[in-house]
């Protein structure tokens, strides 16, 4: 019955994203087009050196197999696919068709992922879940719009949580050794991880506490050697390391993803501004933030300058008290909060951040959304505002409408299907309370009583179902009101002058409600007795 109602969930998700296919794709269909060719025409000692292209590959080892396993098909649907030089910006049917389908087909680490951590969930909740990490509009605009693979890589990181959530610890640690492997963005929670599996499956006595540590070591140590061992040998190591951690792109992405930087970079900006007005001498920066473009370099005129280990400390410190939780609290059914708060750190105050990356604290977070009503709340206004900051990858007129349909399509679901589960666990909460006090009252009072009871209980079920504060709503009418205004009455009002105001109105704002979140999330988790 279960896997029949998640092949409905998979049919159902299939279906709208080949119906995707012919819309908008980015830069990185090529990236990937590309390192699809240079992982099958070159040997694997050149994979990290090739400047054949711009789009040098630079994800770690095991994503670059996972492309030269894809590529042996590509070559037989179309060689050229697969052709370093001739291959530059092939936009054939074939290949589009080829690696639409592959993201596709790769979607099925993600729904084994999710089946396998909510397999002990109840029902009703576990269908929920569904519907929120199957069906999210952000998945669908990243991966099958603008195109990349992060459906397959959150399989591997929910696949991880669910066995450190049955006490599995050495498994759970292979597996985030594995993602590490596939893409090292995700290293982020790996501080949480250590840590976790440092008290919950290493400590408890010398003898059993290294023998243990001995094992995970060596099992992490075994999936670093399998990933990184062969270019040790082919002396390319250091290519390897260069190019993944190109700290020469600059503090912010291609366009400002909403973390604390946008307050920073406004800041900066707006002193500037008023100084220059007193009469100051502040020179403007060669390169700039508006425009929402950057180049290689973080200029500010008045703040200081940040660098990657500015952000690295900022980061080690906002996760602190997580770690301190994780230490005194090692709890497996909270691994999923923990790994999402952590990636919430990542995000606010990492070093070019990309606005994607939000995908990765609200997809494990989906998890805890059906643990209580509050965390539904939560869910509900993050997952709306990290979809909606994700619209700027979606820049062309035709695929306006898709994107927007998607996000109001979700929040109508996600809004029904919470307020079912959860006026649903309320209404039984207050007939179990009215059941109790029915059986102690008098015989002779009971139909009287037993009638205003079932009142009652329908009145709270009501009042207290899934219901959005004032501020909630007033967030959330705000982001239309960002987007009316960006969208229609500044083109209308000034035209072409300050181009850069729609995007820094979007960034500004959906940076308030991910901080929001940050906090929300840091006070449930230190919140939550053991």
């Amino acid at each position: 019955m279960v896997k029949a109602q998640l092949l409905w969930f998979l049919g159902i998700a299939t279906t709208i994203k080949l119906l995707l296919i012919p819309s908008y794709h980015s830069t990185d269909f090529e990236v990937h087009r590309h390192w699809l060719a240079i992982t099958n025409s070159l040997p694997l000692s050149q994979w990290y050196s090739d400047e054949t292209s711009q789009w040098t590959l630079d994800y770690p080892p095991f994503f670059a197999y996972f492309e030269r396993f894809l590529s042996v098909f590509a070559r037989l649907v179309d060689p050229q696919i697969v052709d370093l030089h001739h291959g530059l910006n092939y936009k054939a049917n074939s290949a589009i068709y080829f690696q639409r389908i592959s993201v596709i087909v790769s979607d099925l680490f993600l729904f084994y992922g999710v089946y396998r951590l909510t397999s002990n969930l109840a029902s009703s909740k576990q269908n929920l879940v569904w519907v929120l990490v199957l069906w999210s509009p952000g998945l669908m605009i990243v991966d099958h719009m603008h195109f990349q693979y992060n459906g397959f890589l959150f399989g591997w990181l929910l696949l991880s949580i669910s066995f450190l959530a049955q006490k599995r610890d050495l498994m759970g640690g292979f597996l985030f050794a594995v993602l590490l492997c596939f893409k090292h963005l995700f290293a982020v929670a790996a501080p949480v991880y250590f840590v976790y599996l440092l008290r919950h499956y290493c400590w408890g006595g010398l003898v059993r506490g290294f023998v243990r540590l001995s094992v995970m070591g060596a099992v992490v140590v075994a999936v670093f050697a399998a990933a990184y061992g062969p270019f040790v040998y082919h002396g390319q190591i250091q290519q390897v390391i260069r190019r993944m951690f190109p700290f020469g792109r600059g503090l912010c992405h291609a366009y400002w993803a909403p973390n604390f930087w946008v307050f920073y970079i406004m800041l900066d900006k707006g002193i500037a501004f008023l100084l220059r007005k007193f009469g100051f001498n502040i020179p403007v920066p060669a390169a700039s933030f508006t425009g929402g473009l950057v180049g290689d370099t973080s200029p500010f005129c008045i703040l200081p300058q940040i660098t990657p280990v500015t952000t690295f400390i900022m980061v080690l410190l906002a996760l602190s008290p997580c770690l301190i939780k994780a230490w005194r609290d090692p709890r497996p059914l909270m691994i999923a909060r923990l790994v999402a708060y952590a990636y919430t750190c990542g995000f606010l105050f990492g070093w070019h951040v990309h606005e994607k990356a939000s995908l990765h604290f609200v997809i494990p977070l989906a998890v805890v959304a059906v643990e209580s009503l509050e965390d539904a709340k939560h869910y509900f206004l993050l997952s709306v505002v990290s979809c909606y900051s994700l619209f700027p990858l979606l820049y062309e007129a035709q695929e306006y409408p898709i994107k927007v349909l998607l996000l109001l399509l979700h929040s109508i679901l996600m809004w029904f299907c919470f307020s079912a589960q959860f006026s649903n666990n309320i209404a039984t909460k207050v007939t179990l309370q009215a059941d109790k006090k029915t059986s102690q009252s008098l015989v002779k009072k009971k139909k009287a009583s037993q009638s205003e009871l079932k009142g009652s209980s329908r009145t709270t079920a009501e009042k207290g179902g899934f219901v959005l504060g004032w501020v909630a709503k007033s967030y959330l009418f705000g982001i239309l009101v960002v987007e009316i205004w960006g969208r229609f009455f500044h083109p209308y009002l000034l035209g072409d002058k300050f181009p850069f105001v729609p995007l820094m109105l979007m960034s500004e704002y959906c940076a308030l409600g991910i901080s929001y979140s940050w906090i929300w999330q840091l006070k449930q988790i230190l919140l939550l007795s053991p």
